[in-house]
């Protein structure tokens, strides 16, 4: 069975503009039917637009591929919540809000993290949607940096990568490997960040 749906379809949520219609669509697409299902006509029809909305609204592929990653960013925030961690404090307090974010995308968030993955691919082949990438995802990295730096890490960036390894590899791990299945607790993720960040900042069992 395919992820759930990233949106509504061609319903278009009060407020929201074409664009995110059809980064919506697009996105919606890549969940369903991965990177050969994204075409200017399928996220026509996807987004209920009339033929050419899209190439309109995006003229290359390119242009499609860097509004879905923009669009994954900005949800993904809202999933995700960095700007709800806590500003300090020990591991505990720490790995607890972490847990909290993980889990809310891990048993919510199945269709964005697939698309997550099909975008990421891509990038690999594509220098400019790299950078474009790369960019949208500093808004996450940056607020666990200075998480890291404020709770005592000697080295802020370093630490911060494992976290995000560690929380990259449940994610991947919970919706398309082994585990997809068996999803943690947020408990459980609370208690394996934990472990992670008292082993890094020197800091002794809660």
């Amino acid at each position: 069975m395919p992820p759930r749906s990233v949106s509504a379809g061609a319903r278009r949520p009060p407020g929201s503009s074409r664009a995110d219609l059809i980064a919506d669509a697009a996105l919606s697409l890549l969940a369903e039917r991965g990177m050969r299902g994204l075409t200017h006509r399928a996220v026509d029809e996807r987004a209920g637009l009339p033929q050419g909305s899209t190439s309109n609204q995006a003229r290359t592929r390119e242009a499609l591929l860097e509004a879905a990653v923009r669009r994954l960013a900005e949800l993904e925030a809202r999933v995700l919540a960095p700007g709800e961690l806590p500003a300090g404090g020990g591991p505990d307090r720490i790995a607890a809000g972490l847990a909290h974010a993980l889990h809310r995308y891990l048993t919510g968030g199945t269709a964005l993290l697939v698309c997550r993955y099909e975008l990421a691919l891509e990038a690999t082949r594509r220098p400019a949607l790299r950078e474009f990438y790369d960019e949208a995802g500093r808004r996450f990295r940056e607020p666990l940096i200075a998480l890291m730096a404020a709770a005592g890490s000697a080295e802020p960036e370093r630490h911060a990568l494992s976290v995000v390894a560690w929380a990259e590899g449940m994610m991947f791990t919970c919706a398309a490997g082994s585990y997809h299945r068996a999803v943690p607790t947020e408990a459980q993720l609370a208690t394996g960040c934990a472990e992670l960040l008292r082993g890094m900042l020197g800091a002794g069992p809660a």
